[in-house]
């Protein structure tokens, strides 16, 4: 759905780049993170990949034609959810769907069942302006939906939401990749790309460092081993490490377990995508 052929940008006012070179790809129904800290070039990257920004230099082709060949019936097939609430703050959150369901030719969804997808329906007449900042970017994810986009552009999707209504926009993604729609999220929070995102791409000072599944990425770089704790001697905690090569042959392992020891617990040893994105890059995540 997506292919990024060596992309290159650099503003009007800037000294340098802020994009070398990036390639990439995303397949249909495909969830891809697009993660690095504040100034790696993740905005810059998902407005040039919605029309946003122009005069790019390389290749970039969506749903099978080149970007800058499309005209404004691309819009028919992106949905946008920005960062921050963009609202028309007088109007109600129906009122606000409503207006920008009419720009749209195609197919559409009813308006109160893409706003109970996130849990606003009972607020669906209640000004804008009286929402709350986590209501308020629930309402840019339902405004993003509302004509049934091919592919979904996301940034910072569950900033600022509680537990339960990042659950709620998480289930909803899901749901939408089942269904077909390709997804592209550009975030700061690892945790958050590690639990949703089919591939994540790496990005720091405008370079794409590395591109892979969050479980190969930990699993290359993790550690192979595993912590058994138990009550060892005067009844203290005690860690036994072992190898999960010849764990299985392992006698030492097998003597812990039968012992008569009392296990509490048994970890392997996996990273964290935060620890292998520092490795690789040299560099922390930071919002």
């Amino acid at each position: 759905m997506i292919k990024v052929k060596n992309l290159n940008f650099q503003y009007k006012t800037a000294d340098a780049p802020t994009l070398y070179g990036l390639n990439f790809e995303v397949a249909k129904g495909e969830i891809l993170g697009f993660l690095g800290p504040s100034g790696a070039g993740k905005s810059t990257t998902q407005n040039i990949l919605i029309g946003m920004l122009k005069n790019y230099a390389g290749n970039i082709e969506i749903m099978g034609k080149e970007l800058n060949q499309w005209g404004k019936d691309f819009y028919e097939h992106i949905g946008v959810s920005f960062e921050l609430p963009n609202h028309f703050l007088k109007l109600t959150a129906r009122e606000n769907l409503q207006h920008f369901s009419s720009l749209y030719s195609g197919k559409k969804h009813d308006v109160m069942e893409v706003l109970s997808w996130v849990g606003l329906a009972e607020d669906a007449d209640k000004k804008t302006s009286d929402y709350s900042k986590g209501m308020k970017i629930r309402l840019n994810v339902a405004r993003s939906l509302v004509h049934q986009p091919k592919i979904l552009f996301l940034d910072e999707p569950t900033s600022g939401l509680d537990p339960v209504n990042a659950a709620k926009i998480k289930n909803l993604v899901f749901n939408l990749r089942d269904q077909g729609t390709t997804i592209f999220i550009t975030t700061h929070n690892m945790t958050l790309a590690d639990q949703m995102c089919d591939r994540v791409a790496f990005v720091t000072n405008g370079k794409l460092r590395a591109i892979d599944k969050p479980s190969d990425f930990k699993k290359q770089y993790g550690k192979r081993f595993v912590d058994v704790e138990y009550i060892g001697v005067a009844k203290k905690p005690t860690i036994a490490n072992f190898s999960l090569d010849d764990l299985g042959q392992n006698s030492d392992f097998f003597k812990l377990l039968n012992s008569g020891q009392q296990i509490e617990t048994i970890h392997s040893q996996e990273t964290t995508l935060e620890n292998v994105f520092i490795e690789l890059t040299g560099q922390e995540l930071m919002a």
